[in-house]
């Protein structure tokens, strides 16, 4: 399997396409007017502490409040260590309002959800993530090789020793450091550490409600987290963000900075390699399969819920057989759609019902095994009675969708907007409030055309015995600016 990444960087937004076989499978943006916070480190301010939810709201200096759950702060010993293994008191114990905190960004706010807080601090590096108030070492579950393992931690150890780094220093061994000998380990130790001192001395200074560490940029963040030996090659439109990026590998992965490339084509990156049309797709809630089925995706504030039918595929034996080769297709191209759209939350998976207990049992494996190749932590369940698989997936940042999309101004959001025809029925019971509550012989009623041809072909019947009935005469005028669901009824 053949990796490749392109970063596209102008004046207004960054963004990244993971691409595996030439097929689009994330898509990262960051805009510069509105960056995200994952991973930032504040001093805030407790604004208010709810002990009927065991959380707190903290001001960190954002739009709205930020949020930490009690089982998000810290018990620190003697020696400011962590201690994970203890019970929590009540959070009236552990916060006050108008208390400084040093937290960090877990989740970035999300529609009209403030960020959540952690305090357990980290700090990530090119194969280490640092946690300065910790004592374990730990490694990425991604990595299955257990004689690598034991290496990786044995090697930590001796390098850790070597430094003589005294008080608290946890640190968690990334995916990223399969392979790499005891150098590579002093360096991102020695980095870990001079970043950590920086912080800690932005930390004293108690100058109020301020950030204390900013993560990278999207840029960085993508050859430090994203880059590793499936990765034949990172492309990128920028030549200054490309020498920024030639540096960092030259320091940390010299082995790798071959595999980047300053992209110097007339199209746009993502225009030559079919990202646009690809982000245009994912924006839509209709995903057509090859076999002929198609996914229906709806998001919402609750829930994520996909749909699966066999659409236009009529199979070639029987019935059971076009059923299964839809869901296993379908199984494969959800776990494709949960990371393009970076989807998250409880997600609901509607796939078409299956009688065969095996045939269940190949299209929950398939998709688990699609899954296993997502970065974000997921956890699925068993088909149910209804057919259902209920599943979880790790939601950092906003979707894809949340990020380039708005409300409808026309439906607020709905996705539908009222027919002509209940519109002229609300005409009509309107007409019928004014002309009781008024004298006047005539009145006005301004609508979009669609509702005026209707009130004047369909509904003309209706309209006659309605003036007839009520002896005052009904104009109508045409106002261009007007919605379908706007109207007005006024006196002339």
């Amino acid at each position: 399997m053949s990796e490749e990444i392109l970063i596209n960087v102008t004046l207004m937004e960054t963004r990244v396409a993971l691409l595996e076989n030439g097929l689009l499978q994330e898509i990262f943006i960051e805009r510069h007017n509105r960056r995200g916070y994952v991973g930032d480190i504040f001093r805030g301010r407790v604004a208010r502490v709810m002990p009927g939810m065991e959380a707190a709201f903290v001001d960190i200096g954002l739009d709205r409040a930020a949020f930490i759950h009690n089982s998000d702060i810290a018990l620190l010993d003697a020696e400011g260590c962590e201690q994970r293994d203890e019970a929590s008191p009540p959070i009236q114990e552990s916060l006050r309002e108008g208390q400084e905190i040093i937290v960090q960004v877990a989740k970035d706010a999300i529609s009209s959800k403030g960020a959540r807080l952690t305090t357990f601090l980290t700090l990530p590096s090119r194969n280490l993530v640092f946690m300065p108030r910790n004592r374990h070492l730990g490694i990425s579950q991604r990595l299955e090789d257990e004689e690598e393992r034991e290496r990786l931690l044995e090697l930590l150890r001796e390098v850790l020793k070597q430094e003589n780094w005294s008080g608290p220093r946890g640190f968690i061994i990334r995916t990223a450091a399969e392979g790499i000998e005891a150098k590579e380990f002093i360096e991102d130790v020695r980095f870990l550490k001079r970043l950590w001192d920086k912080v800690e001395q932005r930390i004293q200074r108690k100058d109020g409600v301020q950030a204390v560490y900013r993560e990278a940029p999207l840029y960085m963040r993508t050859v430090r987290d994203l880059i590793r030996p499936e990765v034949e090659m990172i492309r990128v439109d920028n030549k200054e963000k490309f020498d920024e990026m030639v540096q960092f590998l030259e320091d940390f992965v010299p082995e790798l900075d071959s595999r980047l490339e300053c992209y110097s084509g007339e199209r746009p990156i993502f225009d030559f390699y079919g990202i646009e049309d690809e982000i245009d797709r994912a924006l839509s809630n209709r995903v057509k399969l090859k076999s002929g089925g198609d996914l229906v995706i709806e998001q919402t504030e609750a829930m994520t819920t996909i749909d699966v039918n066999t659409g236009a595929y009529l199979g070639s034996r029987n019935h059971a057989e076009t059923i299964l080769k839809t869901n296993l297709e379908a199984a494969t191209a959800i776990a494709r759609q949960l990371r393009v759209r970076n989807l998250g939350g409880i997600i609901i998976l509607d796939f078409i019902d299956m009688s065969d207990p095996e045939h269940q049992r190949q299209v929950q494996r398939t998709l688990t095994k699609a899954l296993d190749k997502d970065r974000a932590r997921t956890s699925i369940t068993g088909i149910s009675q209804l057919g259902l698989i209920e599943m979880t997936r790790k939601r950092t940042r906003e979707s894809l969708g949340q990020i380039l999309n708005s409300d409808c101004p026309v439906c607020g959001g709905r996705g539908a907007q009222k027919s002509p025809e209940t519109v002229c029925y609300e005409i009509f019971r309107e007409i019928l409030r004014v002309a009781r509550a008024y004298e006047n012989e005539a009145l006005l009623v301004t609508a979009s055309q669609r509702v005026v041809d209707r009130l004047l072909d369909e509904e003309s019947v209706t309209l006659a015995s309605l003036q007839e009935l009520l002896g005052k005469t009904v104009k109508f005028e045409v106002e261009p600016m007007y919605t379908q669901e706007r109207f007005d009824v006024v006196l002339t």
